[in-house]
């Protein structure tokens, strides 16, 4: 996918901890295309994932259920 990101508003998740790095993503590109664009806020220069908004929020939602808590 092609989309200059280079002016996107990042959010970074509400779980990360007294502002620790965490997934960030840029949700104005998600309304507009159905895709969530996501990066790692440790890298922000780095690459970005382009997911599915179905995907995405499968994910949130598993975040919050704590299905993805490690043991």
């Amino acid at each position: 996918m092609d989309v200059d990101l280079t002016t996107a508003r990042w959010i970074k998740s509400s779980y990360s901890q007294q502002g620790g790095n965490c997934v960030e993503w840029a949700p104005v590109y998600a309304d507009a295309d159905g895709i969530v664009p996501i990066r790692d806020s440790k890298s922000p220069g780095g690459p970005v994932l382009h997911i599915p908004a179905t995907a995405f929020t499968a994910f949130v939602a598993g975040v919050k259920d704590g299905a993805l808590d490690t043991p």
